[in-house]
């Protein structure tokens, strides 16, 4: 059984809790261990949090890997993927992030996708991290919900409806498969899974596929 390192760039314990649960349930066969950032925000909305993000990510990687029993593998659990470059160049273990597994799940089968998300200031960091693994070509664009995307998200059902109208929209300029984008949205995500036309991803569970394919390649 694989060892997975799930770390939550935010400070939002919950939100690390029900991301592992998502991921165990995603891959059972693998072993997930969260951690959640140890200073930063409780929900990354801008490039500021993103970067304190790749900070608190970096901390808990110093802090994990030098652990004699080590993991196998490291998801980063934040749509932005901060700190994803850093612990790549670090090549002690396989590491993915749930953005950048989204991606790619997305696309599969030369789809066109579109992201529906809360965050419209990280517009320009998510089209940079769709062109860093390659798929701006078949990137539709990002659609985001209106208002405080605290608030948001702190009102489900209004995040799940936003997120449908979202979703409808992206359809109509024809996206082939839409990301419900942001490890906050993971529930939402779930529950959208069904009654629209298009694939519906969800990043969380996507990013315990895509590690395990890097670590057990067919």
């Amino acid at each position: 059984m694989s060892r997975i390192l799930l770390i939550n760039p935010n400070t939002n314990r919950e939100t690390t809790a029900a991301m592992v649960a998502i991921a165990a349930s995603a891959m059972p066969d693998h072993h997930f261990a969260g951690r959640t950032a140890p200073f930063g925000e409780s929900m990354i909305v801008e490039p500021q949090a993103l970067a304190t993000g790749t900070r608190a990510v970096s901390t808990i990687l110093a802090d994990e890997l030098a652990e004699a029993e080590g993991f196998d593998g490291v998801i980063i659990a934040a749509f932005g993927d901060p700190g994803l470059d850093e612990a790549r160049r670090l090549g002690t273990v396989r590491v993915c992030g749930i953005g950048e597994a989204s991606f790619h799940e997305a696309s599969a089968d030369g789809r066109s996708f579109a992201v529906a998300t809360t965050t419209p200031a990280l517009e320009r960091a998510i089209a940079e991290r769709v062109e860093k693994a390659g798929l701006s070509s078949r990137f539709i664009g990002s659609f985001f919900t209106p208002g405080d995307p605290f608030a948001v998200v702190a009102d489900p059902e209004r995040l799940k409806e936003q997120l449908s109208l979202l979703v409808a929209a992206a359809i109509r300029a024809d996206a082939e498969a839409v990301i419900i984008g942001g490890g906050p949205l993971a529930m939402a995500a779930r529950d959208l899974g069904a009654g629209h036309a298009v694939p519906i991803i969800e990043p969380v569970p996507a990013a315990p596929r895509r590690i395990a394919a890097m670590l057990h390649p067919c």
